[in-house]
């Protein structure tokens, strides 16, 4: 019988809001009318599942890390059958390196007074709480955030691919922010 702190009794559902969070952020605009972050994850969950046994971590960053390695395979294989130019193995690299720069982005963000390597357990569960509370903005002041904080883009930019003045996404930046902050204050009660 297997330990209860072990990563093949976690759930993995409970990472589903970070990988859909990773992959929102991976999926070029030009794909996202034909790929949806959602159908990736769940892709992701069920190959996780079918090949948990495969997994040789210890620990709950080493199941994110091995999710995370699952999702840039899934996004790959999804991104080859809609773009012709995606068979370029650079581009399949790019993928993996932007989901693990991603991931870096968050963690950092959340970091900011955590540098200690012993607090790594405690970022991972901020990161899946933070890939919840993004989950339940509106959806352009999640986009925004993520556009800006996550994938560093700067306002100009968020507001030319939004189709939206700077003011306004000055105005969905700051709502999402402060929503964002009640939503985690909310769930770190519990």
């Amino acid at each position: 019988m297997a330990e209860p702190d072990k990563p093949e009794n976690w759930e993995l559902e409970r990472f589903s809001n970070y990988l859909r969070l990773l992959a929102r952020l991976q999926i070029d605009p030009a794909l996202r009318a034909k790929l949806d972050a959602s159908d990736i994850v769940q892709q992701t969950l069920l190959q996780a599942h079918e090949f948990r046994d495969q997994f040789r971590g210890q620990s709950e960053a080493e199941l994110a890390g091995w999710l995370r390695t699952i999702l840039a395979n899934t996004l790959a294989a999804a991104v080859r059958r809609y773009a012709a130019d995606a068979r370029d193995l650079k581009r399949e690299r790019s993928l993996e390196e932007g989901l693990a720069d991603s991931s870096a982005r968050l963690e950092n963000w959340l970091a900011a007074e955590q540098s200690s390597p012993s607090q790594r357990v405690i970022r991972i569960e901020e990161l899946v709480r933070l890939a919840g509370a993004l989950a339940q903005l509106p959806d352009e002041q999640r986009q925004v955030i993520e556009l800006h904080h996550l994938k560093g883009w700067p306002v100009a930019e968020v507001a030319a691919i939004m189709q939206r003045s700077k003011p306004s996404v000055m105005g969905l930046l700051f709502r999402g922010q402060k929503k964002l902050r009640e939503l985690l204050h909310e769930s770190g009660e519990t």
